[in-house]
């Protein structure tokens, strides 16, 4: 934990890792809260027409009779195992059962479509799924293309194809011995999108957990505090649900409140806050943005501790609006997918900047550097890097050696994001130096979605840049030129949004289309995308 303080100075000069040889994290977010405190509630799960509260020891003997039974199926150290599931005590359930038995877990939105699931299934070659009915159905049609797996298991309603876990697990015993697993094993695939092709694989150790803490905590406001209870609408399938909300809330022991909210609402989020009185919650500046819009003084008079965001710069209005409506600093902070919550605000140490996403976070050493990996001093413009002895970094990219190389430079592993410090000692973010594409929180690769649209029978040649929108940061907007035999039209417009619907995900299909002729290229015929962001 970080230790108090006054200043950035005195937390930071306090501070030293401590990582145990021999760790598991599911041990740190369940087993010793239940022999602790087994009564304590873990995770509070809403389902509108009536609320679940899940204790410690139910966790614990739910994650043991779930490892017990994949053991049974074959499952062993080091095998990957899909979780489709959304914001549910389950999805807790199934990723602590699969590092106890010393497994790869691998979250899964639950919004995917068929190429994106078929696509991270076979890449990571997993063993077995865990979902539910709904993703049962989404998955029926690509199981045939699913060798790998050999076991799907369901939470719910089932068919004669998976194993319904409501019926398979009162056999199975609730005693488990967690696999003594050394902090530096692998526990966690996270799929990132990349600038170009398929996305990769973020392999994690389990000290990852222990890396993410301090940034946690520092964008909390010194989480845990008396009476603390933690909510996000980020899906739980994301680094920044999972591992910056749920296993943090589980390992401090703050109750962590779960809900399906099936599209964002502002409204619906002041209600979900005040009914079950939040007191720290991560909301992304987009749905931050969507709660202003409906904000009214005198209806929702909200009491909070914290609130954290990331993922889009937070602007002096925003802030300011935080302020006002809910008598507290709205904390930024930043990280990525392979290297996580290392920079961050914190309101009760000192007031952030706007256009500053905040300070590099205890215990990790944030630079901004210039080609040769040399230090850049203030106001100057670099990359910005992260020096590899953090124990948040990521292992590698799964199966792709040249690419986890190409991450680094030396010691440094490169963020792909351009930024200076201030006068303050704090970071601003500048921009990105590749084509990922920063949409309502969401980093999306344009690769995956040409490939997409590729497969289109309509589609020779397509770009896929992101295009500035005050709401979202960017939108996706595609740059499409038609085969012969097929026309221009707004009704192939909506074909082609559907087709990268219904494909990949609803948080990655282009909310604008353009056809063109012909495309900026270089001389080596690849296409410029800087040049179409220009046009957009």
């Amino acid at each position: 934990m970080l230790p108090s303080g006054t200043t950035l100075e005195e937390v930071r000069n306090q501070f030293s890792w401590e990582i145990p040889e021999q760790y598991n994290m599911a041990v740190d977010v369940c087993d010793r809260w239940a022999i602790s405190v087994p009564d304590q509630i873990a995770i509070i799960h809403d389902r509108e027409d009536q609320i679940e509260e899940v204790s410690f020891a139910e966790l614990r003997a739910r994650s043991n009779r779930l490892a017990n039974l994949l053991v049974e199926l074959g499952i062993q150290r080091g095998d990957r195992v899909g979780i489709l599931l959304p914001q549910n005590p389950w999805t807790a359930v199934a990723h602590i059962a699969v590092w106890k038995l010393a497994g790869i877990s691998i979250p899964l939105f639950t919004l995917f479509g068929e190429e994106a699931l078929e696509y991270r299934l076979k890449d990571s070659g997993s063993r077995a799924i865990i979902t539910n009915h709904e993703g049962l159905l989404k998955l029926a049609p690509i199981r045939d293309k699913l060798n790998n797996v050999n076991q799907y298991l369901c939470i719910d309603e089932t068919s004669e194809s998976s194993l319904e876990l409501l019926s398979e697990l009162p056999r199975c015993s609730e005693q488990f011995e967690t696999v003594n697993t050394k902090s530096d094993d692998p526990a966690l695939i996270i799929y990132t999108s990349g600038t170009t092709g398929s996305p990769k694989g973020t392999l994690h150790a389990h000290r990852s957990l222990i890396g993410h803490l301090p940034g946690v905590e520092m964008s909390h406001d010194f989480l845990p505090q008396e009476g603390d209870k933690l909510w996000t609408p980020a899906d739980w399938a994301w680094i920044g649900g999972l591992m910056d909300v749920l296993m943090p809330s589980l390992y401090h022991a703050v109750p962590i409140v779960s809900y399906r909210m099936p599209k964002f609402d502002g409204e619906i989020a002041f209600e979900f806050i005040q009914k079950h009185s939040i007191r720290n919650a991560f909301i992304p500046p987009t749905a931050l943005k969507m709660m202003r819009m409906v904000w009214n003084k005198d209806k929702h008079k909200i009491h909070m501790r914290s609130i954290a965001s990331a993922g889009e710069s937070l602007g002096a209005e925003l802030l300011e609006w935080g302020r006002e409506a809910f008598d507290l600093w709205i904390n930024e902070f930043y990280g990525q997918t392979e290297c996580n919550m290392i920079v961050s605000s914190c309101g009760v140490l000192a007031p952030p900047e706007p256009g500053v996403m905040g300070f590099s976070v205890p215990g990790h050493d944030v630079q901004v550097i210039d080609e040769s990996g040399i230090s850049l001093q203030p106001n100057q413009v670099g990359q910005i890097a992260v020096r590899n002895t953090t124990p948040v970094m990521f292992l590698e990219y799964w199966n792709r050696p040249e690419d986890t190389r190409e991450k680094y430079l030396d010691e440094w592993l490169l963020t792909g994001d351009t930024g200076m410090f201030v006068e303050s000692g704090a970071i601003r973010f500048v921009g990105r130096n590749d084509d990922v594409i920063t949409s309502a929180g969401y980093r999306i690769g344009p690769g995956e979605i040409e490939n997409c649209l590729l497969g289109h029978p309509a589609v020779a040649i397509c770009a896929v840049i992101g295009k500035a929108d005050p709401m979202r940061t960017e939108i996706v907007k595609a740059f499409v030129r038609v085969n012969e035999g097929y026309e221009e039209s707004e009704s192939l417009i909506l074909e082609l949004q559907k087709w990268v619907k219904s494909r990949l995900s609803p948080h990655e299909y282009p909310r604008e289309i353009a056809f063109i002729e012909e495309f900026p290229l270089t001389a080596t015929g690849k296409i410029i995308r800087r040049k179409l962001r220009e046009i957009a």
